[in-house]
């Protein structure tokens, strides 16, 4: 918003409301955050440190001397049966090795499968050995991007169970409070005018009054329960995004933030910037007799939405559009495949999605009872807990503040929006030319021994 008060200097705000874990952007990089969780629900920030990676290279050596070489190796198509691995899981009465805790290496979900012979219901995808980096995610070992875990393999199946309805809507959002925002703008119009540009000093102080005024933001979960680590991924990966687009996170990649982008004719009086992570939804394609499905592309878009804020702190819709905000998030979305390799979060957020979008097709296709499959372990939270995480529910609101003209720009806000079922509406499916996802579908018919869940 336009601040008369600081007359011919001014100071460029940004704030968003969440420092989540910070992962590494290679496997080994020499320093990584983590996030502790207090028993109000507030987030704080924790920092690991590894010189020269030394840390991460012991671990991925001690994955390489344990892990047995089939599953460490890397496998460009590797296979999974869900209903045998639940078999096998019954068999250990529930007790699950590490295995089967990141579902044999699994690094993404490329394919479904249902063999009505064998009655397999199938999840296809590139896998390798893994080890945890120094924040403790669990990474490949080659890759360094993290693998598919089975407690967020049973959330989405959860939200799409044999007998229950789909989940309809998925998502999670860090915003400001109405009173905050009620309180940052009568501090902003508090401001006293300068007859210079400020000292650096000052400029710190102006910061912390708008971080201070606005206090904790609020984080919302739907859809899932947020004492999942799919809610936690989701949130981390959320705020993250934020912090690259407000210029206090510098991403492994070539992207320009936000604030690098914005010019002044750009940005409306009271603008408040909302960007969402959803799934690129034509991101299917299915086998004509449905037995086979591909997930195709990224999977994942940023799009953006305009708000103005009221001096009351109230949201409403802009009458216009920002150029700047608008370019980011095409600039975001185009680099997301490179930034999910550099930046770990960003694939697992891609995994969830996959995963969402699986379990829906899974659902729809009446492969549970067709494989007379009712998941008695991975359906059920008694028998495999996975609301284990502390809940988030606010955090400090963090501030940035860059010389931009005359003008205060308000905080980010946004989220995670996911609704899987659209991946498979009609409109959105895609043909299966030649018939090579049917081809795939019939090569690799399950041939497995007793007690096998996985094969390359």
């Amino acid at each position: 918003m336009r601040c008369r008060g600081l007359g011919y200097w001014s100071i460029w705000m940004a704030a968003a409301g969440l420092l989540m874990a910070l992962a590494p952007s290679v496997v080994w990089a020499q320093a990584t955050a983590g996030v502790a969780i207090d028993a109000d629900g507030v987030l704080r920030t924790r920092t690991f440190i590894d010189p020269g990676g030394q840390l991460m290279h012991e671990r991925i050596a001690s994955a390489k001397a344990t892990l047995d070489p089939k599953l460490a190796s890397y496998s460009k198509l590797r296979k999974i049966s869900l209903n045998r691995l639940e078999q096998v899981i019954l068999g250990r009465q529930g007790v699950l090795t590490d295995e089967m805790r990141y579902m044999a290496g699994l690094l993404r979900v490329k394919y479904v499968f249902y063999y009505p012979d064998s009655k397999d219901i199938v999840l296809a995808g590139p896998a390798e050995g893994w080890a945890p980096d120094p924040s403790g995610r669990i990474v490949g070992i080659t890759s360094g991007r993290p693998v598919v875990q089975l407690q967020d393999l049973a959330v989405a199946l959860r939200m799409f169970p044999p007998d229950g309805k789909p989940t309809e809507m998925i998502g999670c959002s860090i915003d400001a409070t109405q009173q905050g925002l009620a309180s940052m703008q009568h501090f902003v119009r508090g401001i006293r005018r300068l007859s210079r540009r400020p000292s650096d000093e000052q400029v710190r102080m102006i910061a912390e009054g708008v971080r201070t005024s606005l206090g904790y933001q609020t984080v919302t979960i739907s859809g899932v329960s947020p004492r999942t680590h799919f809610a936690q991924v989701m949130v981390e990966a959320d705020y993250r995004m934020k912090l690259i687009g407000i210029g206090l996170e510098r991403p492994p990649v070539k992207l320009v933030s936000y604030v690098d982008r914005a010019k002044l004719r750009d940005i409306a009086s009271n603008a408040m910037q909302r960007w969402y992570f959803v799934p690129d939804y034509q991101c299917v394609r299915q086998s004509d007799d449905g037995l086979a499905m591909e997930l195709v592309g990224d999977g994942v878009k940023l799009i953006g939405a305009d708000e103005m804020v009221t001096s009351s702190g109230e949201r409403k819709a802009a009458d216009r559009g920002n150029r700047a905000s608008q370019a980011f998030v095409l600039g975001f979305t185009k680099k997301y495949p490179e930034l999910a390799e550099r930046s770990p979060v960003y694939a697992e957020l891609r995994n969830l999605i996959d995963l969402a979008v699986a379990a829906a097709y899974i659902q729809e296709q009446d492969y549970y009872h067709k494989a007379g499959w009712e998941m008695p372990f991975l359906g059920s939270e008694k028998e495999f807990p996975v609301e284990v995480y502390d809940v988030p529910k606010t955090v400090e609101s963090a501030v940035n503040a860059i010389w931009k003209g005359l003008t205060l720009v308000t905080p980010v806000g946004g989220g995670v929006q996911i609704h899987p079922a659209e991946a498979l509406d009609s409109e959105n499916i895609l043909p299966d030319k030649k018939a090579k996802v049917a081809k795939l579908h019939q090569e690799i018919k399950p041939d497995l021994a007793e007690g096998q869940w996985w094969w390359d």
